[in-house]
C-alpha cells in the first residue's frame, strides 16, 4: 500500500468495548505499565494451555537452510549467497496480449489504451497456477493502486480525463504466462492467456447484496453490474482454482460533500482525495452518485485460466478495506475465507460456506462446479478475549438469525445492508479493534492461523483505543504477529489464541519499539505465507525512513521465520522507498515469485523528479523506478530456503 502513513484510514469511532475494558484489572495494569519488564506475559496469555502451540523458542520445525544478510539501505535487491533474483513484468511491460504488445515509454508516455494491455502499477499480492507444473504456469498479480508522479511525465498537473483513463488502465488485476527457459523465467508473449482487468472492466456481483437497492445507480439500475476494482492489495488461491483478491483502500478515490453522511464517514470517504479521478469521472462524486462507494470494498473472484469469464465481487464475504482473503477447508469439505481490514483499529472476519467443494466433472472445471460457492455462507467477525481465548461472532440479520442486535430497527433492513454494512454491523457486536490486520497464513500442516498486524502508531494516544492483550502496545509504531487455533473445525465460533512474536529492534530506547524478535531485527510485518516445508515468511512494509526508531532496519525485506522455534532469518532486503509484497512459489518449492513494490516512492507530484529515490530495476539514466515482479532461485536449483 502507499508509504505516507499519516494518511492511513482512522475511521472506527465506535463506542464498543475493547478487551482492555473486559480484562482483568490486574493485567490492564501489567499491559499499561510493564510492557518493558515482562514481554514474555504479553506473548503467553494462554499459560498451561495445551492446544495452543508453544510459545516460540521451542526446538524443532522446519530449518533455515541459507546465510541471513545483512539490513541494507541500498538502491538493489539484496539475496543470500547462492541466490539469484531477477526481476520479471515490471510495470509497463506488455501482457501478451495478442496483437497489443506496446513496449514501455521511460519517459512515461504511454497512452491510456496502451497501458490497459501493460502490467499495471504497484504490484502487489500475486498466485502460481500451473500449467505444466513447475516449468510453466499462471501468475496472477494485484495492482494496487497509481503513483501519479511516475505514471505521467507531468505528474498530477494539468491533470485531464485523459490521465484518469490511463490511472484507472494502471489498477487492477493482470494475468500472465510465464516459463522457465535456461533455468529463468520469461513471460510468454502472446499468450491466449494473457488479460488485464482494470477499473473499467464490468463485473458481476454475487450474494446478498446483488440487486440492493444500496448498490443501484443511474447507469446500473439493476445493481448487479460493476465497472472496476481498485485498491487490490493481497491475494489467495483457491482449491477450486480461482483467484481471490482484496479492495482495499477505495475510499481514497471518493470524493463527499462538504459533510460526508454518517455512513461515508465510518468508511473513510472525506470531501477531499489524493486521486482526481472525480473531476473527471463522476461516478466517484458520492453527491452524485451515492451508492457507488457500496460497490467496491469487496473480496474479487477471477478466473485465471478463462481469460473471458466475468469477474465476480463476492458479497457474502463482507464489505471492507480488504487487505486479501485466504481459504481453508473443513472437514466436511466446506470453505473457509479469511479476511482482515488493513485500517486503524478495524476487524479480522472469516465467511464459512453453507455448501461443499464440488470437483470438476460433468463437463465443468473445478472453478465452474463451484461458480456460486462464495454467495451462501455465513459471515464472522473476530473477538478476541483477554483470557487468550476467543468468539466468532455472526453478522446475520436478526430475522434469519432468530436473535442478536441486527436488526431492522438497529438499521439493517435485511441481510444484503448487513454485508454492505459490514463495519457498523461489527461495530454493534463489539469485535475487537485490532492494529491494522493485514494478511492471514493458514499453516496446511497445523492448522493454525496467522494475522499480521502491522501497526498503529494511533494506539493508546489521546482519545484512541488503549492497549489490550491482543494489541498490546502503546503507539504501536512496530507491528507484530498473531495467530490462534479454531476449536474442533476451521467452521467453529470459538479459538484460542497467542501472539507469535512482537516485530522490533532491541536496540530502540522506547519500550514498547523493542520487540522480542528472536533473530534479524524487522518492523511492519505485512506479507506472510507459508511454504510446503512450513517455513513461515514474512515481508515487511514500514516507512522506510532509515531514520529514528528505524535507524537499523534498513529498507524493506522478506525473513523467514521457523514458527516452532521463533528463530527469524533475513532472507531478502529490497530497494529504496519500496515495500515488499505477494508470495507464490512453484509446486517443487523451487522458485520464488515476489513483489517489489513502489520502489522510489514520494517523488515530487509534479513528476520533475522521477529518480528522486530510486531507479530499480532499470536503471535508466532517462528512467523512473518501476515496481516488478521478482524471481527467486537457487544457483544449484534447490528448494528456496533449505
Amino acid at each position: 500500500m502507499a508509504k505516507d502513513f499519516d494518511t492511513l484510514e482512522d475511521s472506527n469511532r465506535s463506542s464498543n468495548p475493547s478487551i482492555h475494558d473486559v480484562s482483568d484489572p490486574a493485567r490492564r495494569t501489567l499491559l499499561r505499565g510493564g510492557l518493558g519488564a515482562s514481554l514474555g506475559a504479553l506473548l503467553a496469555p494462554l499459560a498451561g494451555c495445551q492446544a495452543l502451540p508453544p510459545a516460540p523458542g521451542g526446538t524443532g520445525g522446519p530449518a533455515l537452510g541459507f546465510s541471513a544478510v545483512a539490513a541494507s539501505a541500498a538502491d538493489a535487491v539484496i539475496v543470500p549467497p547462492g541466490y539469484t533474483a531477477t526481476p520479471l513484468a515490471p510495470w509497463g511491460e506488455p501482457v501478451g496480449i495478442a496483437g497489443a504488445m506496446p513496449a514501455f515509454r521511460f519517459d512515461a508516455g504511454n497512452s491510456a489504451d496502451e497501458q490497459a494491455v501493460q502490467m499495471g502499477m504497484h504490484h502487489d499480492g500475486l498466485e502460481y497456477y500451473a500449467l505444466d507444473g513447475s516449468r510453466r504456469g499462471l501468475l496472477a498479480v494485484n495492482q494496487e493502486y497509481t503513483d501519479e508522479s511516475l505514471l505521467h511525465g507531468d505528474g498530477q498537473a494539468a491533470f485531464s480525463l485523459e490521465k484518469v483513463r490511463k490511472s484507472q488502465a494502471a489498477h487492477g488485476i493482470t494475468v500472465i504466462e510465464v516459463e522457465r527457459r535456461d533455468q529463468q523465467f520469461e513471460v510468454v508473449r502472446p499468450s491466449r492467456y494473457a488479460r488485464r482487468i482494470t477499473a473499467n472492466t464490468p463485473f458481476a456481483i454475487g450474494g446478498p447484496a446483488a440487486g440492493h437497492q444500496l448498490m443501484k445507480t443511474a447507469a446500473d439500475p439493476a445493481g448487479r453490474t460493476v465497472l472496476g476494482t481498485i485498491g487490490n492489495c493481497a491475494s489467495g488461491k483457491t482449491p477450486w482454482g480461482t483467484y481471490l483478491s482484496g479492495e482495499e483502500n477505495w475510499a481514497n478515490y471518493f470524493t463527499a460533500a462538504d459533510t460526508p453522511t454518517a455512513h461515508e464517514r465510518r468508511w473513510g470517504i472525506n470531501r477531499a482525495t489524493y486521486y482526481r479521478w472525480p473531476e473527471f469521472d463522476e461516478r466517484f462524486d458520492t453527491v452524485r452518485h451515492p451508492n457507488e462507494p457500496n460497490r467496491f470494498g469487496w473480496v474479487v473472484e477471477v478466473d485465471p485460466a478463462d481469460p473471458t469469464s466475468t469477474p465476480v465481487k463476492r458479497t457474502a464475504i463482507g464489505r471492507g478495506a480488504h487487505e486479501g482473503a485466504w481459504v481453508a477447508v473443513t472437514k466436511d469439505q466446506r470453505a473457509v475465507v479469511y479476511s482482515g481490514e488493513d485500517a486503524r483499529f478495524e476487524y479480522i472476519y472469516k465467511f464459512v460456506s453453507r455448501d461443499r467443494i464440488q470437483p470438476a466433472g460433468n463437463g465443468k472445471t473445478a472453478a465452474q462446479a463451484n461458480a456460486t460457492l462464495l454467495d451462501h455462507g455465513t459471515l464472522y467477525v473476530a473477538r478476541f478475549d483477554g483470557d487468550g481465548s476467543g468468539r466468532w461472532l455472526p453478522l446475520v440479520h436478526g430475522a434469519a438469525a432468530g436473535r442478536g442486535p441486527l436488526t431492522t430497527e438497529a438499521g439493517f433492513a435485511d441481510q444484503g445492508e448487513v454485508v454492505i454494512k459490514a463495519r457498523q454491523a461489527a461495530d454493534l457486536l463489539g469485535a475487537t479493534k485490532m492494529d491494522r490486520p493485514e494478511w492471514l497464513a493458514i499453516d496446511p500442516a497445523s492448522g493454525w492461523v496467522y494475522c499480521t498486524l502491522t501497526n498503529n502508531p494511533a494506539r493508546g494516544t489521546a482519545g484512541q483505543p488503549g492497549v489490550d492483550a491482543a494489541n498490546p502496545r502503546a503507539r504501536n509504531t512496530m507491528g507484530h504477529i498473531i495467530r490462534w487455533q479454531e476449536q474442533g473445525d476451521f467452521s467453529g465460533e470459538t479459538f484460542q489464541w497467542n501472539h507469535l512474536l512482537l516485530a522490533g529492534d532491541p536496540a530502540n530506547p522506547r519500550a514498547a519499539a523493542k520487540g522480542n524478535v528472536r533473530g534479524d531485527a524487522f518492523a511492519g510485518p505485512d506479507t506472510i505465507a507459508f511454504d510446503k516445508r512450513g517455513v513461515l515468511w514474512i515481508g515487511t512494509d514500514h516507512d522506510g525512513s532509515n531514520q529514528g526508531e528505524f535507524a537499523r532496519m534498513g529498507n524493506n525485506q522478506l525473513l523467514a521465520c521457523n514458527p516452532v522455534s521463533g528463530e527469524v532469518r533475513r532472507f531478502l532486503v529490497g530497494p529504496k522507498h519500496c515495500e515488499i509484497t505477494g508470495l507464490t512459489w512453484t509446486p517443487d518449492g523451487r522458485t520464488m515469485f515476489l513483489n517489489v513494490q513502489h520502489p522510489g516512492s514520494g517523488s515530487p507530484r509534479d513528476g520533475s523528479t522521477p529518480r528522486q529515490h530510486s531507479n530499480w530495476p532499470d536503471f535508466n539514466p532517462a528512467g523512473r523506478p518501476r515496481s516488478s515482479t521478482v524471481v527467486v532461485r537457487r544457483h544449484d536449483g534447490g528448494v528456496i530456503g533449505a
